[in-house]
C-alpha cells in the first residue's frame, strides 16, 4: 500500500517487513501483518490475512521469449482469513497466492495482460495467463492446480470480449465456447489497471473467477505517472 525505500525493508529467512508492515512464515499459514494509512483520506488500516495453502506448486513460468519476466503460482489452492481491527472486517474464502518478478521495467516486452483465476468443483484452480508482448507472438498459460499444488496444462478455451472499464480499459476473458463471461462485481477501476469478479466457463464447468487487466501503455503515461503517488504514497 505504501512504496518503501531501502531503510524501509528488511527480509529474513522466515519474515519480509516493509515499513511497520511485515509478512511472516509460521506453521501452515503466512500471516500478513497490516499496519498502514489509507489514502486519498488518511484512515488507519490494521489488522492480518492468513493464508492457509492446501499445497504448494512449483512451477515457475516465463511471460515473455526471453524469460526474463516469470510468474510462480505460490498458494494456487488454499483458504485466507480476514481479521482486520481498523475497519472492522471479518471473513473467510477461497485463497489464492502466487508472485511475479522481472528483471527488467514491466512495461519494456509488454502491451497488457489479462489473467484470471477460477475454483474449480473439485477444490482446485484453473489459471489462464493471456499476454500480449509488443513484438513476438501472443503468449497464453493455461494451468489447472490440484488442491496438493500439482500443475497440468490444457487447452485455454475461446478468447472473448468483456465490457469496458469506467476508465475505458478494454478487456477479454477466456471462457469455454458457447459460455459468455458475465461480470458480477467490480473490485478496482483505476486507469490502467482493472479486477473483476466474473462467472465464466472453465474445463466444462460453470465458475467464478477473478479477473484482472493490467494496461502498460496506461501505466507508464505521464498523466498516471503524475497520479501515482496520491494512490500509492513514497515514504522512507
Amino acid at each position: 500500500m505504501t512504496e518503501r525505500s531501502r531503510a524501509g525493508v528488511r527480509r529474513e529467512a522466515r519474515q519480509f517487513v516493509i515499513g511497520p508492515s511485515r509478512v511472516e512464515w509460521a506453521h501452515d499459514a503466512l500471516t500478513i501483518h497490516v499496519d498502514e494509512v489509507g489514502v486519498p483520506f488518511p484512515k488507519r488500516v490494521r489488522g492480518t490475512v492468513r493464508v492457509r495453502p492446501r499445497g504448494l506448486a512449483s512451477l515457475v513460468a516465463a511471460l515473455d521469449d526471453g524469460g526474463r519476466h516469470r510468474w510462480a503460482p505460490i498458494a494456487p489452492c488454499a483458504r485466507v482469513e480476514v481479521e482486520m481491527d481498523q475497519p472492522g472486517l471479518r471473513w473467510q474464502g477461497h485463497g489464492y497466492l502466487d508472485s511475479n518478478e522481472g528483471d527488467e521495467p514491466i512495461d519494456r516486452p509488454f502491451v497488457e495482460w489479462d489473467w484470471s483465476r477460477g475454483s474449480l468443483a473439485d477444490g482446485g484452480t484453473g489459471v489462464v495467463y493471456d499476454v500480449q508482448p509488443k513484438q513476438g507472438s501472443e503468449r497464453v498459460i493455461a494451468c489447472r492446480f490440484k488442491p496438493s499444488g500439482e500443475a497440468e496444462a490444457f487447452e485455454p478455451p475461446p478468447r472473448q470480449p468483456l465490457p469496458s472499464t469506467g476508465w475505458r480499459i478494454e478487456r477479454r476473458m477466456r471462457s469455454d465456447a458457447g459460455v459468455a463471461p458475465h461480470v458480477t462485481r467490480r473490485l478496482e477501476d483505476t486507469p490502467f489497471y482493472a479486477r473483476s469478479v466474473l462467472e465464466s466457463g472453465l474445463l466444462g464447468e460453470r465458475v467464478t473467477s477473478v479477473h484482472e487487466t493490467l494496461n502498460l501503455p496506461r501505466l507508464t503515461s505521464p498523466v498516471v505517472q503524475a497520479m501515482l503517488p496520491w494512490r500509492m504514497p513514497r515514504r522512507g
